[in-house]
């Protein structure tokens, strides 16, 4: 007996599997079982519970009638795997166990199993048989996994219930007890039948039963919660197994074959069979089943995982001294109210999900960066507070998003642990008419919703090559989301588009270009590829579309990340250059243009001055913290558009400090030992009332977590770093190794340094784009030190988990640099970064 559930075909001389016979053996079976197989009336469950019945009786009758021919005793018929769960499509095979107690004749036995299997045969059914003691059967099991398997849902039929109870009593407890074995050995299966058959919530044409999300990992997670070491989210998953069940039996009955594969040229019929719309409503209903399963097998394997891994740690006589073991996980913070628990990240004890609307987000993007998943519980503590975060969106929480989508691979299991739990169609309700919809297109490997995730996932890897990484991120999100609705998808995704970056809070500007990339994603590889590069009407039309030469550097990452998105057919090197001609001649064109974001040194504020002032007053450093609120300016929202309401977005921490080497990444380390996030920043040169320069820097940070420090504290180890008796390095160093977490692995693209040549007549601009990370600017502003020039002004800008930013430095003399040299500055400044 193998008690799996692959059709055997039945010896020499039996019927071959086809079409059932009008008549067969056993008289009325067969036709009650076609009547019941054409009532319209019985579908479903209702159907597959009345044929195991039916099946029930027609086999208990030929056990009781050659049983007794035979004079034999001490048998029974059992019903395994999903015969034994009574769950019968019209073409399913039947997995039957013969059990006897060890004493009847062998002859005997073969013949009484002859007269139960060639019925089944001759009905052209697919039939998994065997023939057993329940001590063989016992043997088997421990073997072989699929056996296993199968008797957990063994179930009697006829005969001797003792033996089919001996058995099922074995089984169970057997399982239970090799569970820390076998557990593991079924999820490779699993991880093996995934690997081989793809992703059902992702195929054109998907195998119902053998894809990951299918019905196997249905049945899988029934053995996991058998074994009492964990059990799956309930949630939805004995409803997403039905529906798949319902699709197969549709799928038998239109094809009259034993197939689990749902094919293109079988769901037009299917879906009428179930009384749907189209095959779009077929495929949406199968995807969103499979997610669900899909996501259920996630938690429950990870569960598994995180108790086995328990049970393996043995308790030291240290941690039975102080009441608890080696094993008992340990809480590392993360993010305000998100700390890092057995592997996953979780909400900390004093967070307040009721309280705080973006905790959900900020959860959500710290997991992503860290590379842990997101403990499920968190999510439905966030979903059960149910505060919906304000429209427009406070900035942290715009932050938090883009922090989340610039993680790369891993915002992917956090996005779709969100969106099983409900919470992504709360944040982004337009994503309701994108969820599990199919692309019924070769071309692309995955589901609109999928895709448009995907897209943000390559886009992560090219944020270093625009100025805007928050901007592409956030319309890579977006691109596709007009295929919800009818017509143009660009055309109905830019109006889409505007409302959700609105609802973001994002300004007027940032909110036309987001509109613009979602309208003319398709414009630049539609161009290179269909049209002549050398006419100027070509070049024209482009670049009256894009409209600037920074819109046009986004709309280049976003058709990159898009096509590569998309599947392997979408991209090509001969693609990617043609489209590269096509950005250059545009950009040629666009170039006369005056840029519309200048930056440059700036003018002082009144605060600054006093500051310098008063610096330069008392030879120290002055610092002031003001709780800040971001008020919108006219360049942000346009003359006719009205500001929305001031929001606090953190402190800003003003320092002034008299012109000296290393205050940059003094200042910068200081902030980076007090846990305190950089968000803006900006660093000015002045000369009050000409007593010698002051450098004031003004900065917008956030605490990571906790409360932010005393201003004087700040001052004291800032006057430490400044006179050398800190030693920030170290201190760095030495809290990294405190705080390092073996889970960590953001895989971001590397950082690039470049001169943007011809953006100031005073000074050589360095740009540095890197991932935000503890020292950052420290480590920048040492390099820069090291490399000899000084930094007349600085601007930094902090987009999700991207930092952009702008140094304005001189040399020596104070000149701009040499070319050649501007070029060193920046090649030492991305070393220092690696």
């Amino acid at each position: 007996m193998t008690d799996s559930v692959e059709d055997t075909a039945g010896p020499a001389g039996a019927q071959s599997p086809g079409n059932e016979p009008a008549t067969a053996p056993e008289g009325g079976y067969p036709a009650a079982r076609l009547r019941l197989l054409q009532d319209e009336t019985s579908i479903g469950p209702d159907r597959r519970a009345a044929l195991a019945r039916l099946t029930d009786d027609w086999l208990a009758g030929l056990l009781a009638r050659h049983g007794t021919a035979a004079g034999l005793s001490g048998t029974a018929l059992v019903a395994v795997g999903g015969y034994g769960r009574g769950e019968l499509s019209p073409r399913s095979d039947l997995d039957l166990l013969l059990l006897h107690d060890g004493r009847a004749d062998a002859g005997a036995l073969a013949a009484l199993a002859d007269r139960l299997w060639y019925p089944v045969w001759d009905l052209g059914l697919a039939l998994d048989h065997s023939v057993r003691t329940p001590a063989q059967a016992r043997k088997a099991a421990r073997e072989d996994l699929k056996v296993q398997l199968g008797l957990l849902d063994a179930r009697h039929l006829a005969g001797d219930p003792d033996l089919t109870a001996t058995v099922r009593t074995a089984a169970y407890a057997d399982w239970r007890e090799s569970a820390p074995k076998r557990l593991p050995e079924l999820h490779d299966l699993c991880q093996e039948r995934a690997e081989r058959q793809g992703e059902l919530q992702y195929l054109l044409e998907p195998d119902l039963k053998e894809a990951r999300g299918g019905l196997r990992d249905a049945t899988a997670l029934r053995a996991v919660a058998a074994s009492w070491l964990a059990d799956a989210p309930r949630g939805g998953l004995e409803a997403a197994r039905t529906r798949l069940l319902d699709a197969r039996d549709a799928l038998h009955l239109t094809t009259g074959r034993a197939t689990d594969r749902l094919s293109l040229q079988d769901q037009d019929q299917v879906a009428t069979a179930l009384g749907m719309l189209d095959v779009d409503a077929l495929l949406r209903q199968t995807y969103e089943s499979a997610r669900t399963i899909s996501y259920a097998a996630d938690v429950t394997w990870r569960e598994v995982g995180r108790v086995l891994r328990a049970r393996s740690l043995k308790p030291t006589l240290r941690g039975l001294l102080h009441g608890r073991t080696a094993g008992k996980g340990e809480r590392s913070p993360l993010a305000e109210g998100v700390v890092e628990l057995d592997g996953e990240a979780v909400l900390a004890r004093t967070a307040r999900p009721e309280r705080d609307p973006v905790l959900v987000l900020r959860a959500a993007a710290a997991a992503a960066q860290a590379g842990l998943p997101l403990a499920t519980h968190s999510i439905r503590r966030c979903a059960t507070a149910n505060r919906p975060l304000p429209v427009p969106w406070p900035a942290e929480a715009r932050e938090q998003l883009v922090t989340l989508l610039g993680a790369g691979p891993h915002t992917v299991p956090v996005w779709e642990a969100l969106e099983a739990e409900g919470i992504i169609p709360r944040l982004l309700p337009d994503w309701e008419r994108v969820r599990c919809r199919p692309q019924r297109n070769p071309v692309h490997t995955w589901t609109v919703d999928r895709h448009l995730v995907e897209t943000a996932v390559r886009a992560a890897a090219l944020t270093r090559r625009v100025h805007r990484p928050d901007l592409l991120l956030v319309a890579a999100l977006l691109h596709d989301i007009g295929k919800g609705w009818p017509g143009d998808h660009s055309v109905a995704g830019e109006t889409i588009a505007r409302d959700v970056a609105a609802r973001l809070g994002f300004g007027a500007r940032d909110t036309t270009v987001i509109a613009t990339l979602v309208r003319h994603h398709l414009l630049l590889i539609e161009t290179a590829t269909r049209r002549d590069l050398d006419d100027p009407a070509t070049v024209g039309a482009v670049a009256e579309a894009v409209g600037s030469t920074r819109t046009l550097e986004l709309l280049h990452a976003l058709t990159e990340a898009d096509a590569l998105a998309t599947g392997p057919a979408a991209w090509s090197a001969w693609r990617g250059g043609l489209v590269a001609d096509l950005v250059k001649r545009v950009a040629a064109r666009l170039a006369g243009e005056p840029d519309t974001e200048p930056r440059g040194t700036g003018e002082p504020t009144a605060e600054q001055e006093r500051l310098a002032i008063e610096a330069r007053r008392t030879g120290g450093p002055v610092l002031a913290l003001h709780t800040r609120a971001e008020a919108p300016t006219e360049a942000d929202t346009g003359p006719e558009t009205p500001a929305p309401a001031q929001e606090p977005v953190g402190v800003e921490l003003l320092i002034a400090v008299s012109d000296q080497p290393g205050v940059l990444p003094a200042a910068a380390g200081v902030l980076a030992l007090h846990r305190l996030t950089v968000r803006a920043a900006d660093l000015l040169l002045l000369d009050p009332i000409d007593e010698g320069p002051v450098l004031v820097l003004s900065w917008r940070v956030a605490a990571e977590y906790g409360s932010l420090p005393q201003a004087d504290r700040l001052r004291a180890d800032l006057l430490r770093a400044l006179d050398g008796t800190l030693d920030i390095p170290a201190r760095l160093a030495e809290r990294e190794r405190a705080y390092a977490r073996r889970s960590r692995a953001v895989l971001a693209p590397p950082p690039r340094v470049t001169v943007a040549t011809g953006s100031s007549d005073t000074a050589t601009v360095i740009e540095v784009r890197a991932q935000d990370a503890h020292g950052l600017l420290h480590r920048i502003g040492r390099a820069l030190e090291a490399a000899g020039v000084a930094v007349r002004s600085a601007h930094i800008s902090t987009l999700g988990a991207n930092a952009v930013d702008a140094f304005y430095v001189t040399g020596p003399d104070g000149a701009p640099l040499a070319d050649a040299a501007a070029h060193e500055v920046a090649a030492a400044v991305e070393r220092a970064l690696q």
